[in-house]
C-alpha cells in the first residue's frame, strides 16, 4: 500500500500525508490522527530507508565492541545484545555491532559518525576517565552508557548496577563466614565498575585487622583467570576464600581450582561478581555469585533508555541493586 492511496482517500497531498506520518510539527494533530488511522487500516508499511533519508536518520544504533574470542564467548553480553536488538526491531531500528580493538576505538567512532551509519551509540564497559563519552558529547551524538564514569561530569543516560553495594555484600558474606585469608582477583582499575567493586570490598575488609587480603590482577577473560589462579595455588599456604570481580575471568579461576583437585566450599570458598552460565563452567558444588536479579532484562532496559533519548530527548538513568545468587548442580 502506497502513500498515494492514503492521500487519495483523505483528499490530501502526498507531502501532507508524508509529513503527518513523520510527525512534523506543522501538521495538525487532527490530521495526523486521521492519516495514521487510514494508514493502519490499509496496512501501510513505511520504507525505512527512504524515511531515514528524508529525516536525516540512519534508523540504527551502534555499539563498538571488541570481537575477540573471549568477548564473543561472553554468554551474558550476547543475551544483552539479543534483547536490545529485539526491542529496537519493534521500533524499526537496527542494532549495528562494530568490531574494533581498544587502541582504535575512537577512530572507529569517528569513522562511523562521519559515514552517518548510526544515530546514536550504546557505550559498553565504561571507564573512570572515558574518552569515548567525552568524544560523543563533544560531537553532540546521543549515547547511553552501560555503566557510569566517575570522571565524566556532564549529564548522560546510563544503566548500571550498584557495584559498590555488591562488592560489600560479598565481603561481608566472607567475613561473617569466618574467612580470614582472602584472595582478591580483580581486573584493570581503569574500568569504572571494577574500581567501584575494588574500593568497596577493600573498605569492608580493612575494618578487620586480622584479615589477610592478597590482591591479584586479572583480565576480563577466561585464560587470565586460569593463569593467575595457577600462580596463586603455587603458594605454600593457600587462602581460604577467593573473590573474583568479573564473571569472564571466573570461568578460568574455577577451571584452575578444579584441575588442582580442590573442593569448592570445603577446601576453598569462591564468590564471583557476575552471573555465571551453567553451560560455561565445570560441574562442581554450588557457586555463590553477586548478580542483577534474574527478573531484570538488561538489554531491554538499555534499549528503553535509548528510545527515550531519541524520541523524547530524555536523559535518564537506571541503577539496580545486585543480590546474592547461586549456580546449583
Amino acid at each position: 500500500m502506497s502513500l498515494k492511496a492514503i492521500a487519495a482517500e483523505l483528499g490530501l497531498s502526498l507531502t501532507t500525508v508524508s509529513r503527518a506520518l513523520n510527525d512534523y510539527p506543522e501538521v495538525s494533530s487532527k490530521t495526523k490522527i486521521k492519516v495514521k488511522q487510514v494508514a493502519d487500516r490499509l496496512g501501510y508499511v513505511p520504507n525505512s530507508i527512504a524515511r531515514g533519508l528524508a529525516l536525516g536518520r540512519a534508523n540504527a544504533v551502534g555499539i563498538v565492541f571488541p570481537a575477540t574470542v573471549n568477548d564473543l564467548g561472553d554468554v551474558n553480553y550476547l543475551h544483552v545484545l539479543s534483547s536490545m536488538s529485539e526491542r529496537f526491531a519493534k521500533e524499526g531500528i537496527d542494532l549495528l555491532i562494530i568490531s574494533a580493538p581498544p587502541e582504535h576505538e575512537l577512530a572507529t567512532y569517528e569513522r562511523i559518525i562521519k559515514g552517518g551509519r548510526v544515530d546514536a551509540f550504546i557505550v559498553p564497559r565504561t571507564k573512570v576517565h572515558d574518552e569515548r563519552l567525552a568524544y560523543l558529547h563533544q560531537r553532540k551524538i546521543p549515547f547511553v552508557a552501560h555503566g557510569r564514569s566517575e570522571g565524566f561530569i556532564h549529564p548522560y543516560a546510563w544503566f548500571d548496577m550498584d557495584n559498590a553495594h555488591g562488592a560489600a555484600l560479598a565481603a561481608k558474606q566472607l567475613i561473617n563466614a569466618g574467612h580470614r585469608s582472602i584472595a582478591y582477583l580483580g581486573a584493570d582499575l581503569s574500568y569504572n565498575f571494577i574500581q567501584q567493586r575494588y574500593q568497596a570490598f577493600k573498605n569492608e575488609v580493612c575494618q578487620y585487622p586480622d584479615i589477610r587480603l592478597q590482591e591479584y590482577r586479572i583480565g576480563l577473560e577466561q585464560n587470565s583467570g586460569f593463569l593467575v589462579t595457577q600462580h596463586l595455588l603455587e603458594q605454600t599456604i593457600l587462602p581460604d576464600a577467593i573473590f573474583v570481580d568479573n564473571h569472564m575471568a571466573a570461568v578460568g579461576v574455577l577451571l584452575a581450582l578444579s584441575k588442582a583437585g580442590l573442593n569448592l566450599n570445603q577446601d576453598i570458598k569462591v564468590i564471583v561478581y557476575g552471573m555465571l552460565s551453567q553451560q560455561t563452567i565445570l560441574p562442581t558444588h554450588d557457586i555463590q555469585t553477586i548478580e542483577i536479579p534474574k527478573t531484570i532484562d538488561v538489554g531491554y532496559e538499555l534499549a528503553e533508555l535509548m528510545l527515550n533519548l531519541l524520541k523524547k530527548d530524555e536523559i535518564s538513568s537506571v541503577l539496580y541493586q545486585p543480590v546474592l545468587g547461586f549456580i546449583e548442580y
